[in-house]
């Protein structure tokens, strides 16, 4: 393997995280993607999406070699091994935690060992221009070079790592540091990068942070034994947990969608959005998830998270939030070309200001599960769910953006679904005594509802649910409410079978109808469709499904939003939370609903 062309296949990258942000890792040891400090920051490491100026860390072989990678067992920490003509050499990277939990500063470290031979080893810290708006500039203090890009202060120490070859005084085009070492049978190497903004900054120690990397690793194994899952396609759902968790934003509990931001959904651009947010479907989704594990703290802190904020933000309930728990300002769009030239390249999401009536369910559904897990709601809580309740039988019948967060408002099937789902789930609550309301309104709304989309949703000729009443387009969405209980019967069980005929490619699926000229199969629907097999009855299609899904994963088990049916190339951002739910929670209904014809051997 030569090095990393621009535009990487993003089939390609490895995620690593601490809690606080993520780092994406190319198999030649390049990181193109690191926001920093936060998840949601402008990444000072962008290179996935601006070759020229974006920045990037690189640790590589000089020469030809090859290379193969995983995670470490249970844990987000990545190993690579460097096969060159000369020797063998290991790899191992983290962002680093500290003895009680996340550091307060990131640490990104880079632990380099030799196994055979010798290996020599280049290394570049190239700062970007974080999307066009800072110039980073080399600062000298004392014995350090300091790289200062905006508010933030970043530091390369190391091990044996050799000297930093760049002068802040040598007016050198860019402002990087760089050197180079060779490895030795049983050599240790260490090169740690280190970051604050707009405070003092951590310089650690070389020896510390060696001992960190392996602290990191026992506090990843440590979570893993919290994690309670025993049953078909283990490994990867025990994958897709590990990768929820880099997605859950330590500091407030809030789960963002995934990890990147303008990674576009087909090659003709426009469709490039920033994920970086906390949507409610998304937990509402995780929380069960998370529940089903036995996870209890991210389950109380994500939820309490989202409840306190949609108090505090009110009284509207907004589709999504910041991971610190505001409301999104708008979009902005940057000068930079985007992955392989593809923009526009933005942050902010326009999806915030729109009317999206599956939400009410989400929401409602997220507090039932986590009472069902023998919680207690507070007076506020109760109140807001009951309000909620209330809103459902009202704004049912308004038209909405749907779940796909569509330009053209319209009586979405799945909305509709939505807010039977809420009804539903707030009944439920009502009867254990966990919230009050008027009761026999939201029975009767519920009834209307349900009685309202089986009439107008309905299409014989197709067989099948369709998009909005009058429509004849499908969409994958609806599969959503076969779980939630709205309709297990023959009509799904139809309605599945229309959408793989128009919207399937082999087990993937695309969301709706006409979106293929547009876009690549949504990886999440394709899972969806093996939930909704399982709840109509018809396991052993759910189970060969499922069989060829969790072969859709890179390398290192990692999903993308979208794969391609050609080459199975990964599209949009990564790693996709949804997509990582949708596959999990596929995995726990075949558990729970066909228990002696899924094995633990999947």
């Amino acid at each position: 393997m030569t090095q990393t062309p621009p535009g990487f296949p993003l089939r390609d990258y490895a995620a690593i995280g601490d809690g606080r942000t993520i780092a994406l890792v190319t198999p030649d040891g390049r990181v193109d993607w690191l926001p920093l400090p936060n998840l949601d920051s402008l990444p000072v490491f962008a290179r996935l999406l601006d070759d020229k100026t974006g920045g990037y860390v690189e640790l590589t072989p000089a020469g030809d070699f090859t290379s193969t990678r995983r995670y470490i067992e249970q844990t987000n920490v990545l190993e690579t091994t460097y096969t060159s003509a000369s020797g063998v050499a290991l790899v191992t990277d983290a962002m680093v935690t500290g003895v009680a939990g996340r550091l307060p500063w990131a640490e990104l470290a880079r632990r380099i060992d030799g196994i055979e031979g010798s290996v020599e080893f280049t290394w570049r810290v190239v700062p970007g221009t974080m999307l066009g708006t800072r110039s980073p500039w080399l600062d000298r203090v004392g014995e350090h070079t300091i790289i200062r890009c905006g508010e933030l202060s970043l530091a390369v120490v190391g091990s044996e790592h050799g000297p930093e070859s760049a002068d802040p005084r040598s007016g050198a085009e860019e402002a990087e540091l760089r050197g180079g070492f060779t490895t030795a049978p049983d050599s240790r190497h260490l090169l740690v990068l280190t970051a604050t903004e707009g405070e003092p900054l951590r310089v650690p120690e070389p020896e510390n942070v060696d001992k960190g990397i392996d602290r990191t690793i026992e506090s990843w194994l440590s979570w893993s034994e919290e994690f309670s899952y025993e049953g078909p396609w283990s490994k990867q759902v025990q994958r897709s947990a590990l990768a929820l968790k880099l997605l859950i934003y330590s500091p407030t509990g809030a789960i963002a969608a995934a990890g990147t931001s303008s990674l576009p959904e087909n090659p003709a651009g426009g469709k490039n959005w920033d994920y970086r947010f906390a949507w409610i479907r998304d937990l509402a989704y995780t929380a069960h998830a998370l529940v089903w594990f036995g996870l209890r703290e991210e389950t109380h802190a994500a939820i309490s998270w989202l409840l306190r904020t949609i108090r505090e933000q009110g009284p509207d309930i907004y589709v999504m939030y910041s991971l610190n728990g505001e409301t999104c300002a708008g979009v902005e769009k940057y000068d930079v070309p985007g992955w392989r030239g593809n923009g526009p390249v933005v942050t902010g999401n326009p999806a915030q200001g729109q009317l999206q009536l599956g939400i009410y369910g989400d929401l409602i559904a997220i507090s039932r599960t986590y009472v069902e897990d023998g919680n207690l709601l507070d007076v506020e809580t109760a109140r807001l769910l009951a309000k909620v309740a209330d809103k459902a039988c009202d704004d049912w019948r308004k038209r909405d953006a749907g779940m796909w967060e569509l330009g053209e408002e319209q009586h979405y099937t799945s909305s509709k679904m939505g807010c039977w789902q809420a009804l539903n789930d707030a009944i439920a609550l009502a009867e254990g005594a966990h919230i009050e309301g008027d009761v026999d309104r939201w029975r009767a709304e519920r009834e209307r509802i349900r009685a309202w989309t089986l009439e107008h949703c309905w299409s014989e000729e197709l067989a099948s649910y369709v998009m909005h009443p009058g429509s004849d387009r499908l969409d994958a969405s609806v599969l959503l409410h076969a779980p939630s209980g709205f309709d297990r019967g023959e009509r799904m069980s139809s309605t599945i079978d229309a959408l793989s005929r128009e919207l399937g490619h082999g087990a993937l699926l695309y969301r709706y109808s006409g979106v293929a000229s547009e876009e690549h199969t949504f990886v999440a629907c394709a899972f969806w469709r093996v939930s909704a097999l399982a709840c109509v009855g018809r396991s052993s299609e759910a189970i060969a499904a499922m069989d060829e899904l969790v072969e859709q994963t890179n390398d290192v088990g990692l999903l993308a939003e979208m794969i391609a049916t050609g080459d199975g190339a990964f599209w949009g951002n990564l790693p996709q939370g949804l997509s990582h739910l949708a596959l999990i929670n596929a995995a726990l209904l075949i558990r729970q609903l066909a228990p002696e014809e899924a094995t633990d051997d999947q």
